[in-house]
């Protein structure tokens, strides 16, 4: 039999001191790193593109496609940890040991992995501190020029079965550091918050300093392009709209707001419109230190708005020091219309829009098309306008549900033949790919937008959905944790979609949890109303089902669970029979 060998990131991680916790209370840490298993690192892994290749109970043998990905990881995981020991006793924490390699492994038949490379990644852990991450030469070589590490040189070491010594790198996490020393262990007794990625930040809603509060719009759709634009370079990392405008019109610091959306950067500024002049100032602050980075004021006439939103962006790109590689300028290139009033319709019809009412979704159509007539060639608005028209077929607000279906698909194949490039065209057309039931489009047109969007969380949502309703429950687990990553006060659906993604699963508990949470959230929710009495059926729970069942009714006397069988664009007619079946068990429905 011929050896598959390749080159490989390998992580290897393990639980400092298990044996001491063990003997102390075995039950109560075997609880402890089952539960740490499932909420954090699991997904950490996943979202970071890694295999777990082996469990050895206490650690875990990770590969990852790069090292970047494998120390991001490790990282993330490590700086959890420091939140997840806050208030608990040094010798009852857990505390991981991390070490990294680069180097050449064999895959077996059965997918585990064996070879130097696994070897010294194994002894890096070995030597690593608590909580921290040792890398070796090779592996760092990999990451020191694309990540903002703060490291100590260990110098060359001689590892443990291991021929010739090798040159460590101990990573420090957290503000509080990790100690260079590999055998030492952290003492600190108050554990700092984890230091937020150095190339991160939050674009605040611009406040409208008009006069006129119908100017709101104007001032928000300033703030929401300057975050489309920032979005799409993909060394950034960059919180998105929904989260960033919960701050509006709220007086609050800088840093805790920094602190909130774990973010070390923060850009806010203002917007004073009077006839055909524009007024906007932005300042760029370093939440770590409070200075400011960047600042400037810019008096324009109207139509040299864009003109301002492409410096700004660009001042900021410049003041973080992001490296803009040929395609990154490309995506910086503005794709919208250079029309005026096209523009503003656009600005009034997608604010409309973010309402998600049946009256606003009307009037969000109505300014996105006169967009779209004024300028043709804006893949934004006959994106925006595919949106609309995707509301009215799933909520049944228009005469028509299928011909509203029939044209978001020509709004959307549209708005992709104007501009390919356009990260919010690929992402309606996914949506409508998927209740058109083109699974596969519908996930091929997500993971466009991302690649053209890093950062879209509304786009890494759509994957999940397209991912649920075809069956692939466990992978759209991962992609929520990203989503909320970027998206840390995300819209309550999600909860919903996470909701059936576990009820597919089976895991009919989680399930309710994340329920009841959307609930309290929207409490008009008959949907999730729906979903979580088909629950409460499957685990016995029959009097909550009818319970909850009547709640469904109460607040939507037409729900129709036909309707919802005919609409939901599920691959496998199965998965929604699961919630029938789950409600007959209740004696709900017959």
């Amino acid at each position: 039999m011929s050896e598959n060998r390749k080159l490989a990131a390998i992580l290897a991680a393990d639980v400092v001191g298990y044996s001491r916790l063990a003997g102390a209370d075995e039950e109560l840490t075997l609880a402890r790193l089952r539960t740490l298993r499932s909420d954090l690192i699991d997904p950490t892994i996943a979202v970071h593109h890694g295999r777990v290749v082996k469990r050895t109970g206490d650690g875990a043998l990770v590969e990852f496609r790069s090292v970047v990905d494998a120390v991001r990881c490790a990282i993330e995981v490590q700086n959890a940890m420091v939140e997840r020991n806050h208030g608990v006793a040094q010798d009852r924490r857990i505390e991981f040991r991390i070490g990294i390699h680069l180097g050449d492994v064999v895959e077996e038949s059965d997918g585990d992995l064996m070879g130097d490379g696994v070897n010294i990644a194994s002894r890096l852990e070995g030597v690593a501190a608590a909580g921290a991450i040792c890398l070796s030469e090779d592996a760092y070589r990999q990451v020191k020029a694309r990540l903002d590490l703060s490291v100590s040189d260990l110098g060359s070491t001689q590892l443990k079965n291991i021929a010739e010594p090798i040159r460590v790198y101990s990573l420090q996490v957290g503000s509080a550091g990790t100690k260079s020393a590999a055998t030492s262990e952290i003492t600190t007794g108050q554990p700092a918050k984890p230091a937020s990625p150095k190339l991160s930040i939050a674009v605040l809603p611009f406040a409208n300093m008009s006069g006129d509060a119908e100017q709101e719009y104007f001032a928000d759709g300033i703030s929401e392009d300057i975050i489309t634009a920032l979005s799409k370079l993909s060394q950034l990392f960059v919180i998105a709209r929904n989260s960033s405008f919960t701050f509006k019109g709220k007086n609050v610091q800088v840093q805790e707001v920094a602190t909130k959306l774990g973010v070390r950067h923060v850009l806010e500024g203002s917007v004073r419109k009077s006839g055909n002049r524009v007024r906007i100032t932005a300042q760029l602050i370093d939440a770590t230190t409070g200075g400011h980075l960047w600042a400037e004021r810019f008096d324009r006439d109207l139509t040299d708005i864009f003109a301002v939103q492409d410096d700004v962006t660009q001042q900021i790109v410049g003041a973080l020091a992001v490296n803009l590689t040929e395609g990154d300028r490309q995506k910086l290139t503005p794709g919208q219309t250079r029309h005026p009033e096209a523009y503003d319709c656009f600005l009034r019809g997608r604010e409309l829009w973010h309402r998600l009412t049946k009256q606003t979704n009307s009037d969000a159509r109505d300014l996105l098309q006169r967009a779209v007539e004024l300028e043709p060639n804006f893949a934004s608005a006959h994106a925006f306008v595919a949106l609309t028209h995707g509301l009215d077929y799933l909520n049944r607000w228009s005469a028509s549900p299928q011909r509203s279906m029939e044209q978001a698909e020509e709004a959307a194949t549209l708005a992709v033949a104007r501009d390919d490039n356009d990260p919010v065209a690929h992402w309606s057309l996914s949506v409508v790919n998927l209740y058109l039931r083109q699974h596969d489009g519908a996930i091929n047109e997500a993971e466009h937008a991302i690649v053209l969007n890093p950062n879209f969380a509304e786009g890494q949502v759509s994957l999940c959905e397209a991912l649920i309703y075809s069956g692939r429950a466990e992978e759209a687990l991962a992609y929520f944790d990203r989503a909320r990553v970027l998206n840390p006060y995300f819209p309550d659906v999600v909860l919903h979609f996470q909701a059936w993604a576990l009820f597919q699963l089976a895991r009919y508990e989680e399930a309710v949890e994340l329920l009841l949470q959307r609930v309290n959230r929207n409490p008009v929710t008959d949907v999730s109303r729906a979903l979580l009495a088909a629950c409460y059926g499957h685990l016995g729970r029959f009097e909550a089902a009818r319970a909850t069942w009547q709640e469904v009714l109460r607040v939507n006397p037409d729900y129709s669970l036909e309707y919802r069988r005919k609409v939901l664009p599920f691959k496998n007619p199965a998965d929604f029979d699961r919630v029938t079946e789950g409600l007959r068990k209740a004696g709900v429905v017959q």
